[in-house]
């Protein structure tokens, strides 16, 4: 009895096991069904989408950046196709001097090649793909692709580089491009252009590179590639190809450029060149200039430190940055305040005995000239007849004429970064200096205006966008670069709008009289000497500025200062007289008289332009060395020099 109660125990133990495993086991199918209607059912069209995305991936196709080419056609800016060998910092397995020691042993990778790394390493993120060595040849990628396997993070890829042919000339007109930081990589995906720059590692940074960036960019494209499960694509399922740049077309003449910049040689300056009939800018110069090239692949620290710490400021654009006292070229557009304001008639004289005192100072005028009216006084640059007109005038009525004149604001040339320089007036001084006594503005100050100096500080810019407006009867262009763009699907080019032309509203005899006296300073003034020959007549002015305050006790010495702080040299002009075609304003900084050194810079631009002269070999290096005044040596027609130079594009 006790053994069938036994039995039925275990019986009944065994079958509650089962009902438990049953249980289980319908659970388990249970669970396993509702989990198979939520995949199939469900989840069906996400967990499609899903599938379909790790079987295929969409590649950006980055477009081909425009072309820049001067006003004839000549190539300043392309593109080429290389090899490049990146690495992916994250993705190494290891340290990256072990990796690039690694390298080292299979192609070749220089100390120029590891402190550009280092550079582009420090400005980005450890997941971004960064070029070790650039311009691989056919066989170092072979050499390496044998190896690849040992190299986790660091790949071989094709890409486009950007070049400047030209290297340093007009560097500051074109630009550069240079690799997206993380700041600018932030504004793009926070932009309208975020799509656009997928897969782009390169942005405008400078010049005509940066302020056309959306057209010279293109559209980016893609490809949708079938990929095995390693990621590696197997064949293409649909694309879109991308839309090239449009290619840029300037005003400038590039063979002018070369010429000015070659006439400066070592020296320091600018000089811009207008066409005054519609603000097109012919030659926008700034020396020392700099190679670009060494910026598309990431300069190194050596090369960024000799360019950023040189005192010579190679990477200022002097043209647009530089703020320099106009000395005497101011002269001109004072006489024309004199006339519109009615401060002065043309025959008002003025007794210039070689000085001026007020409030008990005396104001320098080199030699008497006796007595002056407006054409005598810019003809032989009187001081006296500029300190007695700047302060009848007043500091705040120069400052309101002198505005729309484009002194001290900004021109609007399509350009980055352009300096607004100092037009001052008593409410800039009060908003400038913060404490009381320095606020105020003293009688004394306006005086030094008059001539060009005191707290005047323009650009060259600003003198060359005055000169042209003057030499335009009055009428302002605003200056500009870009002439036209090209399509890049139909290769037709259209010319960019530009802002309407704007009368100043002078009175045309007032103007005329002010012309008159310029074309007096180049037949019997400061400048005669330099346009002697000259096949076509000019206007000018020549103006030597300081850079350094002398004390009106004291008597300037250029041998006793030091080479940074000798005066200046400008010249503005504008020819031919009768219909002037271009206006120039050029520097020379620290060589001192105007007509010695900035006016043979002139000279030249203005043989080229109107008569298609070159200047001689000897008379290039006569003013390399600051000794030049009219043209020596045999002349060479411009269109023989430029046969031989770059060729212009397709």
């Amino acid at each position: 009895m006790t053994e069938l109660r036994n039995v039925e125990a275990e019986l009944m133990r065994f079958r509650i096991r089962l009902a438990v495993v049953a249980l289980a086991v319908l659970l388990a199918f249970g669970l396993l069904g509702w989990r198979l209607y939520q995949l199939q059912v469900a989840r069906h069209d996400e967990l499609a989408r899903q599938a379909e995305s790790n079987r295929t991936a969409v590649v950006p196709v980055v477009p081909h950046r425009g072309q820049i080419t001067d006003r004839h056609g000549v190539v300043l800016a392309t593109n080429y196709k290389a090899y490049t060998l990146e690495i992916t910092p994250s993705r190494t397995g290891r340290g990256i001097d072990d990796t690039i020691d690694a390298i080292a042993q299979v192609i070749e990778v220089t100390p120029r090649d590891r402190r550009r790394f280092k550079r582009l390493r420090e400005d980005s993120r450890s997941f971004e793909s960064l070029p070790i060595r650039t311009r691989l040849t056919d066989e170092e990628v072979a050499r390496f692709a044998a190896q690849r396997y040992r190299f986790p993070g660091v790949e071989i890829k094709a890409r486009l580089f950007r070049n400047y042919p030209l290297g340093e000339t007009g560097a500051h007109v074109i630009g550069y491009i240079g690799r997206i930081n993380p700041k600018e990589k932030e504004r793009i995906e926070d932009s309208d252009d975020a799509a656009n720059y997928r897969g782009t590692d390169h942005i405008g940074k400078l010049g005509i590179e940066a302020s056309y960036e959306k057209l010279l960019h293109g559209t980016t494209g893609w490809e949708q590639m079938e990929t095995s499960a390693g990621g590696r694509a197997v064949r293409r399922l649909g694309s879109h190809p991308a839309t090239p740049g449009e290619a840029i077309r300037l005003t400038i003449d590039i063979h002018l450029q070369k010429l000015v910049e070659d006439m400066y040689g070592e020296r320091r300056g600018a000089l811009v060149a207008i066409d005054p009939t519609n603000g097109e800018v012919l030659a926008f110069v700034s020396k020392p200039s700099f190679d670009p090239n060494l910026f598309v692949e990431g300069i190194d620290h050596e090369s960024w430190d000799e360019l950023n710490n040189s005192i010579d400021k190679p990477l200022l654009n002097r043209g647009l940055r530089g703020t320099y006292p106009p000395g005497s070229t101011y002269k001109p557009f004072m006489g024309l305040a004199a006339l519109e304001t009615g401060k002065r008639a043309p025959g008002s004289v003025t007794m210039d005995g070689g000085s001026w005192t007020f409030g008990g100072h005396t104001f320098r005028s080199g030699h008497a000239l006796g007595p002056v009216d407006l054409h005598r006084s810019i003809v032989k640059s009187s001081n006296v007849y500029y300190y007695q007109l700047a302060n009848d005038m007043g500091v705040n009525a120069i400052h309101d004429f002198m505005k729309p004149l484009g002194f001290g604001q900004i021109t609007g040339i399509d350009l980055p970064g352009e300096a607004r320089g100092v037009l001052p007036s008593t409410d800039w001084k009060r908003t400038t200096y913060r404490r009381p006594e320095q606020q105020k503005w003293y009688a004394g100050e306006t005086i030094s205006l008059g001539i060009g100096q005191g707290y005047n500080n323009f650009t060259i810019l600003q003198l060359a966008s005055a000169t042209a407006t003057l030499a335009a009867g009055g009428v302002r262009h605003v200056p500009h670069l870009v002439k036209a763009r090209q399509d890049a699907v139909s290769l037709q080019l259209h010319e960019l709008p530009q802002p309407a032309a704007q009368p100043l509203g002078y009175r045309p005899e007032h103007v005329a009289l002010v012309r008159r006296a310029m074309v007096g300073v180049t037949q019997e003034g400061t400048s005669r000497a330099v346009f002697v020959g000259a096949p076509y007549l000019s206007g000018g002015k020549t103006g030597t500025a300081q850079a350094v305050t002398i004390g009106q006790k004291s008597r300037y010495n250029a041998a006793k200062l030091a080479e940074h702080q000798r005066d200046h040299s400008l010249y503005i002009a504008f020819a031919p007289a009768e219909q002037p075609r271009i206006a120039v304003a050029a520097i020379v900084e620290n060589a001192g008289f105007g007509a010695a050194h900035a006016a043979p810079l002139v000279r030249r631009v203005m043989d080229y332009w109107l008569a298609g002269v070159y200047p001689s070999e000897a008379d290039i290096a006569a003013l390399q060395r600051g000794q030049a005044s009219a043209p020596i040596g045999t002349p060479r027609r411009v269109a023989e020099v430029t046969a031989a130079a770059p060729s212009a594009a397709p």
